[in-house]
C-alpha cells in the first residue's frame, strides 16, 4: 500500500497558536516494502504524524492517502477498521493497549473481529508468539502483569497475529535486553524481506536505527526537515543543529573525514569498521 502525506497540517483545536500546532505543512512518500525510520528530539511531531496514517487523528488540513484510502479533515471514513486492519500500530507504552485478562484473548482479538476460523486463530497465535520469542506458556497470563519487555513483545505478537500489510512501531526497543534488541531486529528484517511488509519504526535509539532503517525522515519542531538513507541523513551537518546523536558507529567515520580527512566509508558493524580502519594504516 502506498503512503503519502500531502501539505499535512494537524492542530489540537482551531487555535492556530504555536503551542497547538502538533505538525506543519507535511508532504512525504513512505518507501513502500522498505524499512521507514523517523527521527527527531520529544515534541518534534513524529507520534502525530504516525497518529494521522490510520485515522486516529485526521488532517486540519492537507490529506493522508493510504492506498486507497483518503484521510482529511471532518471527513468521515465508513471502512475505519478495515483501514486499522490493514495497519498494525505498537504503540509506545504496549500495557495502554491492553484491556483483555489474558495474553491469549489480547492477541485473538483483533483476528476475532474479522472472522478468521478458530482453528485458524490458534495457529496464528502460536505463530506469532514464536516469532517474538515466547512460548504457548504466556498464552493465560495476565498481560499487565508480564515485564516489560515481555509486554512490548505480546504487544508485536497481537499486531503480527492478524498479518497486516503495514507495520508501525512506536519505540519498540525501550524495555528491551541487547538480546531482545538483536531478535527484534532479526525479526523485522525477516519481514521485510520475506513478507514484503512495509514498515515505519519511531525511535530514539539511533544506534538501533541504524542497523535496521532503510530510509529516514527527521522531524524538528513539528516539521519534516531532512529525508533520504540512512548514510545520507546521518552523515549530514545539520543533524546536530536538529539534536540528532550519530550512531557510534557512522560518529567515528563523520569524526575521521571531518577532522582528519580520513575517509573510512560508512559500515553498520562496528567490527567492519575496525576491519576498514587496520586497511587504512597497515
Amino acid at each position: 500500500m502506498e503512503i503519502e502525506y500531502k501539505n499535512v497540517y494537524y492542530s489540537y483545536n482551531e487555535n492556530t497558536s504555536i503551542e497547538n500546532i502538533a505538525l506543519d505543512d507535511v508532504s512525504l512518500k513512505i518507501k513502500s516494502g522498505k524499512i521507514n525510520g523517523i527521527i527527531g528530539k520529544c515534541g518534534s511531531g513524529k507520534t502525530t504524524f504516525l497518529e494521522l496514517m490510520n485515522g486516529l487523528l485526521l488532517p486540519s488540513t492537507g490529506v493522508v492517502e493510504v492506498g486507497d484510502y483518503i484521510l482529511e479533515h471532518k471527513k468521515k471514513i465508513s471502512n475505519i477498521n478495515k483501514l486499522r486492519f490493514e495497519i498494525g500500530y505498537v504503540f509506545s507504552d504496549p500495557k495502554k493497549q491492553f484491556f483483555l485478562p489474558t495474553v491469549k484473548k489480547e492477541i485473538s482479538f483483533g483476528m476475532s473481529r474479522f472472522s478468521y476460523e478458530l482453528d485458524n486463530i490458534d495457529k496464528r497465535i502460536h505463530e506469532a508468539l514464536k516469532m517474538v520469542g515466547l512460548d504457548d506458556s504466556y498464552l493465560e497470563r495476565n498481560p499487565l502483569e508480564l515485564s516489560n519487555g515481555e509486554a512490548r513483545k505480546v504487544a508485536i505478537a497481537s499486531v503480527l497475529a492478524f498479518n497486516p500489510k503495514i507495520l508501525i512501531f512506536d519505540e519498540p526497543t525501550i524495555g528491551l535486553d541487547s538480546i531482545s534488541k538483536k531478535s527484534f531486529l532479526k525479526l523485522l528484517k525477516i519481514l521485510k524481506n520475506r513478507y514484503h511488509k512495509t514498515i515505519i519504526v519511531v525511535s530514539h535509539d539511533n544506534n538501533f536505527i541504524h542497523k535496521v532503517a532503510d530510509y529516514l525522515f527527521v522531524f524538528h519542531n513539528r516539521k519534516l526537515v531532512l529525508e533520504g538513507t540512512k548514510y545520507q541523513v546521518f552523515n549530514d551537518d545539520k543533524v546536530e543543529e536538529y539534536g540528532i546523536t550519530r550512531p557510534s558507529v557512522m560518529e567515528f567515520s563523520y569524526r575521521a573525514m571531518k577532522e582528519k580527512g580520513i575517509k573510512l566509508g560508512y559500515r553498520d558493524d562496528i567490527n567492519d569498521l575496525i576491519k576498514d580502519i587496520y586497511r587504512h594504516v597497515s
